[in-house]
């Protein structure tokens, strides 16, 4: 047996040694295959299918609450006191929220996006520091809540990795906060983008006992042993309902809690592109296993009366076929080998040209799970493109291939049909992906086409965060922007510069209740509308249209009565008489209870939270009358927009160095053209598109060069019934008809086929698409067209050859 190997072994080095390019090409198609496979995988098993790191990861739960408008909000800091201390199901539960805090220290401030946490969040998911300690639960203590853990990212990135820094103080926000510890590597809160983690510290907070506050808080819970998650959203939504009861309207909108798995809620986003992904690839690598066993069995064919002689001598089938078998396995190992060595690569790559960074980002690489997958890759490889020419070549007939000097008609034929089969697979399969690539081209032209409601051109914003200690009221909060915006207007190039608490499409929200002053409503009934606080100009350094009444201006302050614009969808839908100038209505915007506000003019839809949605309710408050309850919240983030002819980065200089002289406390962030924010918004569908055009078009060429092979193949093999045909009186042209028609069926067959799998796969994909079926007539159709033209120029090419044949030259050898 051992020699038996050996000699097949040995044989078979020979034998791709005296086929260097047949085996040179095996070798690359493979390695690209296998290689874009394993990355994908890698991406794949690292964000969906390997368990959390954390301690018993399925017990893991996200808890948000359900309103009649969505499924998924954040609640406010009294309930989740409840949650916490009621409940009769959870093991644990943490509450977390963002919070921008500003770094001093250095030359420059600078704004960290970080997170305030229940101090027993890392103990929940059972997380060590890397250095010195995580949150205690005496940090949650009034007056013990001035300590920092910093992520490991952030302590090499901010502080240079400095061993000394656990035990030292930071200044935040300009207070002094002791670093306690670094959290370990490849460990991600809860908002990825997170920095640092600060106490929340819920007894401090003087909004622990106010029902009517702000919504901002999330929490993840661990299940007690045994507990479903059926069973503990039941249980807090028990909670819920006695929270209905006790307080009334406060609770009418706030209907239960939502459970989600943790992991599944991390990736929700980017599950079924990924999936996608993964299978489109995996569609190309058997598009070139298929292109190289049409190869392999013309070598096959070729080989006939050498597998006909070593079964002379006395050769089983079964041996023949072990031995073409190891041939095309020691093919796929050298090219398996060199593909996960690709795959490292490949994965920098997909990390480098994602958009946004993918959950657990940190956590993704080769580890034994990958390369197992890299080496059954390769085996199923070999068995795929080496078994169909392996069984071809053990049928050879002993006395028919010894007898002739060349195969017969009937042999030839079956040969023939099965290069033919193999080419309508890759017709299919091609097919395939090209219909889900022209489907989400389709769709990002649409998104693409969705008008945003602002010029993005020529502007510029910055995000700033305002120490709160300095900004405890209005007066000093609008000095500080009538300031910095008279002095930014000044300069020369600049048109307009105005500020806003929220820009659009950066992916938050900050959504706040309302109802129609005087329009009878049912009992606790309201709306949702996107809350906004801007300046004056924001309007006009946008570009956003004013459709009905008056802007809002330097008159509408304090001293005045309290004004709104909304957009023109609140308008329609609420007035659609075109009344709503001069109505009231009753915002929800502090911790008091809802206040009436005037409509005095109307503008234009601006999509706020995403291109591909439906026009929220948007609301905008002058920034001279904010609610002294959400100053915080516009102190804390604070988008300036400059709309100017001159260089993004002299602007964005001298903005820093006029913010310097103002207030050198304030910091710095996010700093980006609107064009890059709209960029951001379609870079997921971007990502997926590329990666997925890029795999259609590589099918395309393997399904053409294919079709080439087995045309040129047939044409070759036909060379002397082409001459015969021609001396007996067939003009070429009727040759290439019958050689171009041969192409035309395969692909006929292979695209019914393909058409048809894609009809039901491409339903998969429906989340990805936007304003367009996964059944689109004009895609499929585009799609036939172009693997018929494909067809035609790869079949034209021999089959032109065969028409020029001459009959002289075809039959010298008869």
């Amino acid at each position: 047996m051992i020699t038996n190997l050996s000699h097949d072994l040995g044989f078979g080095a020979r034998s791709i040694l005296k086929n260097r390019g047949l085996a040179l090409t095996a070798v690359i198609t493979l390695a690209l295959a296998i290689g874009a496979t394993t990355a994908i995988f890698s991406v794949v098993n690292s964000v969906l299918l390997r368990p959390l790191p954390f301690q018993n990861p399925a017990e893991l739960m996200t808890v948000s609450s359900r309103r009649t408008d969505r499924n998924d909000a954040p609640f406010t800091l009294p309930d989740f006191l409840d949650y916490r201390d009621q409940n009769r199901s959870l093991d644990q539960i943490a509450a977390f929220t963002n919070v921008g805090l500003s770094l001093s220290g250095s030359e420059t401030t600078e704004r960290l996006q970080a997170m305030r946490v229940s101090s027993n969040i890392f103990q929940l998911l059972g997380i060590d520091a890397f250095q010195g300690r995580t949150l205690l639960p005496e940090d949650d203590e009034p007056g013990k809540q001035h300590v920092v853990v910093l992520t490991h990212d952030c302590w090499r990135k901010r502080f240079a990795g400095n061993q000394q820094i656990v035990g030292t103080n930071i200044i935040l926000d300009t207070k002094s906060y002791q670093v306690v510890g670094i959290l370990p590597p490849r460990f991600e809160l809860p908002i990825r983008e997170a920095e640092l983690a600060i106490p929340l510290a819920p007894e401090a907070d003087p909004l622990r006992t106010v029902r009517s506050s702000v919504n901002f808080l999330r929490a993840i819970a661990r299940l007690k042993s045994g507990v479903t998650p059926q069973q503990a959203e039941a249980d807090l939504n028990g909670i819920v309902h006695q929270q209905r009861q006790q307080f009334g309207e406060l609770y009418v909108k706030k209907i239960g809690v939502r459970l989600v798995p943790l992991q599944d809620n991390m990736v929700d986003g980017v599950r079924t592109g990924l999936w996608v992904l993964l299978g489109a690839v995996g569609l190309v690598l058997l598009i070139g296993c298929s292109n190289l066993a049409g190869l392999w069995l013309a070598r096959a064919s070729a080989r006939q009366r050498e597998m006909a002689i070593r079964k002379a001598l006395g050769a089983t089938s079964s041996r023949l076929i072990t031995q073409l078998l190891i041939e095309s396995l020691m093919l796929t190992s050298i090219g398996g080998f060199l593909g996960i060595l690709l795959a490292g690569w490949g994965i920098r790559f997909l990390l480098t040209i994602s958009p946004t960074p993918l959950p657990r980002e940190q956590e993704i690489h080769l580890d034994l799970i990958v390369l197992a997958f890299g080496v059954l890759t390769s085996v199923v490889s070999a068995l795929i493109f080496g078994i169909l020419p392996a069984l071809q070549a053990a049928k050879s007939e002993v006395t028919g291939e010894l007898s002739v000097s060349s195969r017969g008609v009937g042999e030839r034929a079956r040969g023939n049909r099965w290069r033919s089969t193999v080419v309508m697979g890759q017709v299919a399969l091609s097919a395939l992906l090209l219909i889900g690539a022209g489907l989400l081209i389709q769709s990002f032209r649409r998104v693409q086409a969705i008008q945003t409601g602002f010029d993005t051109s020529d502007v510029l914003s910055i995000r700033l965060s305002l120490p709160e200690t300095e900004y405890k009221n209005r007066a000093a909060l609008n000095l500080f922007c009538d300031q910095l915006g008279s002095r930014i207007e000044a300069m020369p190039g600049v048109e307009a510069v105005g500020a806003i608490s929220l820009l659009p499409l950066t992916g938050l929200r900050h959504s706040v209740d309302f109802t129609v002053v005087g329009r009878a409503m049912s009992p606790g009934e309201t709306h949702t509308t996107q809350w906004r606080v801007a300046t004056p100009d924001y309007f006009r350094a946008m570009n956003i249209p004013l459709r009905q009444g008056r802007n809002i201006d330097e008159h509408d302050n304090t001293d005045s009565i309290a004004v709104v614009l909304i957009n023109e969808t609140m308008a329609r839908k609420l007035w659609p008489n075109g009344d709503a100038i001069g109505n009231q209505i009753a915002i929800d915007d502090n911790n008091t209870g809802p206040r009436a506000v005037h409509i005095v003019g109307v503008v234009g839809d601006v999509k706020q939270l995403d291109l591909e949605g439906d026009p929220t309710f948007d609301v905008y408050l002058p920034l001279a009358q904010v609610h002294e309850d959400g100053l915080s919240h516009v102190t804390n983030s604070l988008y300036w927009v400059v709309r100017s002819k001159i260089d993004s980065q002299v602007v964005q200089n001298a903005f820093r160095r006029e913010l310097r002289e103002i207030d050198p406390d304030a910091a710095t962030s996010n700093i980006k053209t609107l064009e890059a924010y709209v960029a951001d918004a379609v870079g997921p569908r971007r990502f997926i598109l590329r990666l997925l055009t890029t795999f259609s078009i590589a099918a395309l060429v393997l399904a053409a060069t294919g079709i080439y092979g087995v045309i040129s193949y047939s044409v070759a093999q036909r060379t002397q019934e082409i001459g015969i045909r021609l001396a007996l009186g067939a003009g070429p042209a009727r040759v290439f008809r019958s050689i171009l028609g041969q192409g035309l069926k395969m692909v006929t067959v292979g695209l019914i086929f393909g058409i048809t799998v894609a009809l039901a796969a491409t339903r998969v994909m429906r989340s990805l698409l936007f304003g367009i079926a996964p059944s689109d007539p004009f895609t499929f159709l585009t799609v036939s067209v172009l693997l018929i033209l494909v067809t035609l120029i790869a079949s034209g090419i021999p089959a032109r050859r065969a028409a020029e044949v001459d009959p002289l030259v075809a039959l010298r050898n008869e």
